[in-house]
């Protein structure tokens, strides 16, 4: 099977699907177990906020809007499962 084309879009999708899996929101595809890493998890995060720094100006609607939401949802899990 043939990989998916790699665009900004699935780009993000990939990154945000790490972040998932480091939050323990999703299950590690290796082992389907679901484990915390909440400095790994920031790192993504922080990944795609430099990537939004970045990019501001030079994305098409659509992918800011992905990043905007998936940015946001990130760190609303994260804020979530850090500790108080």
């Amino acid at each position: 099977m043939p990989l998916p084309q790699v665009t900004f879009s699935t780009f993000v999708f990939s990154l945000s699907s790490s972040a998932l899996v480091h939050l323990g929101e999703v299950p590690e595809p290796s082992s389907n177990q679901t484990r915390s890493d909440l400095p790994m998890a920031k790192q993504i995060i922080d990944t795609l906020g430099m990537l939004d720094e970045k990019t501001k100006g030079n994305l098409d609607r659509d992918e800011d809007q992905l990043l905007q939401t998936v940015l946001y949802d990130l760190r609303m899990r994260y804020i979530q499962k850090s500790p108080r």
